[in-house]
């Protein structure tokens, strides 16, 4: 391995810039005429972005290094980090037969054209008055975004490093040539990089090689080895170490960790070799990410980013400014093609912040942060993305952002998120089952509780995925998601790109194999609701539950855990002492229905008032069998209510009523496990559909009666309850559909009931629709 020499800015040598053979007009074979004019420099009034200096105790752990600065730096947008004086780095792209042999591809960069250009598609009108001088060649072909009517940069050369840097000095040397104030500072290449964008005279460009994939050149940083992992050598350290960019975003900490797929330039660093002038416009990174750049060698960059909290304001600045250039392509800021000055930013009230990345220093940009920049001279960086527990909230706006505009996403937002709750539940049982301590569970357990970052982010999930559900899956068929479902292929709405790793709406007759998210399911077809279904990965109760164990609830961290935990075929038990587990009173019904409880002796007393959910009211039918003395039965009737799942009566679940046509037979009345369809009890009355439940459970409960204490069978249930058909507001609905009472014998039969109340002919304090069903030892009302 042979360290090269970076030749230093000072040393004006002129060396040959014609290394390759290529296209007359192209820069590299061309002579440099434009000039700094030091006299007109624009450099913006800019605050610095902070410095960190890190100890090496504080260096040592990157991601809770990042979480102590956040707070405040976070407010800029940007910051530079210093490693400490005795953290060294070998880059790996000094090898002689890198530096020498291998070729990168470049971009051609217009300076003069980067905010000061017309549309593409604008006609073009005389000149009037002076016309910066630009050398074109009219056979010259056109770039690939040119010739789709967009403006963007043209392929440039191919060069190897030692190429590059030859091609740079020349660039320099001649740009800055003959001046008496050689060389130019940094404030004023600065300055002349300002004036060339705000107000060119000249043509300038130059060349940036960007985005190069790790195929290319490679990483500047040595990749871990197995063989280097034994060792303690200073290359052993660099390879093993967070700051290694190659190990960054998959480190403890980050929940890039759950995506298994290397998504190149977000989970695989990229690479960018840049001369003078050479450019990176106005950008966030995708879905909002955080970003690391590490300047390896060379000359400086200058930075500046926006805090994120301002990152609408500079969108609309620049709309303002460039109505034009927005109205041909409204996705212009995605192009990463065009500048903007800082000093019109301020002006508008966008706080800008500068940074001056020195080699071997980082720059650390923050959730949806703009920033851009440009070199000072020949370098060579290396940049990843990172996503620290604290940018789910961001991750979530951003893929709202992005449904919103139809854009596609390049990873998966709940799949990183459901990733994030899985090692969390894995912690939290290693600390409170196991009593294993260490710095990876510590970590993950503080960002849970009922305050947690991780138990707020799927609170949020969970709620946008039950509003959507309650819409659709009524009158869908509500399936369980192929856990391989999005394993081999993206999975995407056909409507606006969103990633359905969670859930998903499909049709069975015209559209096999095509998808849509929640809230698109009306623009995949229109068929019938017969034929349209709802897939779900995780049931609305099965994710309540899993945010039920980030906050620390027992029974459901440890169903979660026996599922998280691998290789496990049980679940130990906690190792402290507790007090006896009270399943009677632990299986009381959610606060959303009416309980009371009291304790009574050993067991405990609740008074279980079905919470009937009204999902779709029917279409009343005039017929003997359509209505009794009690209820009116519409057909398409459908209700939602929590009882004891059939399958794990320790658990409740939510069952959908409801009411079809059966012919000449009347109404069919039929119940359904929402998380399991094949659990569907049906008959000609809605008390036997019940009945069948109340055995199920009642058959479920016998089986465990030998291995659980205080178990007990259930004695009966009131089907038309279970419905909804003595709820006082679905009645009420339900009467409205039978204005002219046409319903005559109950409507006959309602009169008398009404007569009887109004003369305290019933003295009975209960409730004639609460019969009492015994479970686990509770009587329930």
């Amino acid at each position: 391995m042979e360290p090269f020499n970076v030749v230093a800015p000072e040393s004006r040598t002129k060396e040959d810039k014609d290394i390759n053979v290529e296209l007359p007009n192209s820069p590299r074979n061309q002579n440099v005429l434009a000039r700094w004019d030091p006299a007109k420099g624009k450099r913006p009034v800019l605050d610095e972005a902070p410095i960190l200096r890190p100890s090496v105790e504080e260096f040592e752990d990157t991601f809770g290094f990042i979480e102590k600065i956040r707070q405040n730096c976070e407010l800029y947008g940007i910051c530079r980090i210093i490693p400490p004086k005795d953290w060294s780095l070998t880059c790996r792209l000094k090898e002689k037969s890198i530096w020498e042999g291998k070729k990168f591809p470049t971009r051609i960069q217009n300076i003069d054209l980067l905010l000061n250009r017309e549309p593409m598609n604008k006609k073009k009108k005389k000149p009037n008055g002076r016309k910066r001088r630009r050398r074109r060649n009219p056979k010259m072909p056109l770039s690939a975004e040119t010739t789709k009517g967009n403006f963007g940069f043209k392929s440039g050369s191919q060069f190897t490093l030692e190429e590059f840097q030859k091609y740079a000095k020349y660039f320099k040397d001649s740009y800055f040539e003959g001046d008496p104030k050689w060389p130019p500072s940094l404030e004023e290449i600065e300055g002349e990089y300002w004036r060339i964008v705000e107000n060119p005279t000249d043509e300038v460009e130059v060349y940036y090689g960007a985005d190069l994939e790790n195929q290319v050149l490679g990483s500047g940083f040595y990749k871990e080895t197995e063989e280097m992992l034994t060792k303690k050598s200073d290359m052993a350290r660099q390879m093993a170490s967070s700051w290694n960019l190659n190990n960054l975003p998959r480190r403890s900490g980050s929940v890039l960790s759950f995506e298994e797929s290397d998504i190149s330039g977000v989970l695989v660093p990229w690479l960018y070799v840049g001369m003078c002038f050479s450019s990176f416009c106005w950008h966030v990174e995708d879905h909002h990410l955080y970003s690391l750049n590490y300047n390896h060698f060379g000359e400086p960059k200058i930075w500046y980013g926006v805090p994120g909290s301002h990152a609408t304001k500079l969108e609309k600045a620049m709309k303002t400014h460039l109505p034009d250039l927005f109205a041909e392509a409204p996705d212009l800021l995605h192009g990463l093609v065009t500048q903007f000055s800082p000093t019109l930013l301020t002006e508008e009230g966008v706080p800008v912040y500068r940074a001056v990345q020195q080699p071997g220093e980082f720059v650390l940009t923050f959730p949806r942060a703009y920033h851009s920049g440009f070199s000072c001279g020949f370098n060579c960086a290396e940049a990843v993305n990172m996503a620290p527990v604290d940018w789910l909230p961001h991750g979530q706006k951003a893929v709202k952002l992005y449904s919103k505009e139809a854009r596609k996403t390049s990873l998966s937002h709940d799949k990183l998120l459901i990733g994030a709750a899985f090692q969390s539940v894995k912690s939290l049982w290693e600390l409170s089952a196991r009593g294993e301590e260490n710095v990876e569970n510590l970590r993950w357990t503080s960002f849970c509780g009922k305050n947690g970052t991780i138990t707020k982010a799927l609170k949020i999930r969970l709620r946008k995925e039950e509003s959507r559900i309650r819409v659709y899956g009524s009158g869908f068929s509500l399936l369980k998601m192929e856990k391989d479902f999005d394993s081999n292929s993206e999975r995407e709405c056909v409507s606006c790109l969103y990633d359905l790793h969670l859930s998903a709406t499909g049709c069975k007759k015209c559209s096999p194999g095509e998808y849509a998210c929640l809230e698109h399911a009306n623009d995949l077809c229109w068929c019938e609701e017969s034929d349209r279904f709802v897939l779900v990965r995780y049931t609305l109760d099965e994710l309540s539950s899993l945010v039920r164990a980030l906050e620390g609830e027992r029974e459901d961290l440890e169903t979660w855990a026996s599922k998280v935990i691998q290789g496990s075929s049980s679940v130990e038990k906690p190792v402290k002492e507790e007090a006896p587990f009270d399943l009677n009173f632990d299986l009381q019904p959610d606060g959303e229905c009416d309980v009371a409880s009291q304790i009574c002796g050993n067991a405990s007393m609740i008074n279980f008032d079905a919470c009937d959910e009204l999902i779709k009211l029917g279409v009343l039918v005039i017929g003997k069998l359509w209505s009794n003395k009690l209820a009116i039965f519409p057909n398409g009737f459908k209700s939602r209510v929590k009882f004891y799942n059939v399958q794990d009566p320790m658990r409740l679940s939510y069952y959908i009523s409801e009411i079809v046509d059966a012919g000449l037979m009347g109404p069919l009345f039929r119940v359904t496990l929402e998380e399991s369809q094949e659990e569907s009890f049906s008959s000609v009355s809605a008390q036997k559909c019940w009945e069948m439940v109340l055995k199920r459970v009642s058959e479920e409960i016998s089986k465990r009666s030998s291995q659980e204490q205080n178990l007990h069978t259930l004695e009966s249930i009131d089907g038309l309850k279970m419905f909804g058909f003595l709820s006082p507001s679905i009645v009420q609905a339900l009467e409205d559909l039978d204005p002219n009472h046409r319903l005559v014998d109950y409507w006959n039969h309602k009169k008398q009931r009404d007569s009887l109340e109004k003369t305290d002919c019933f003295t009975s304090t209960s409730s004639p629709s609460l019969t009492k069903v015994r479970l686990f030892g509770v009587d329930l009302k």
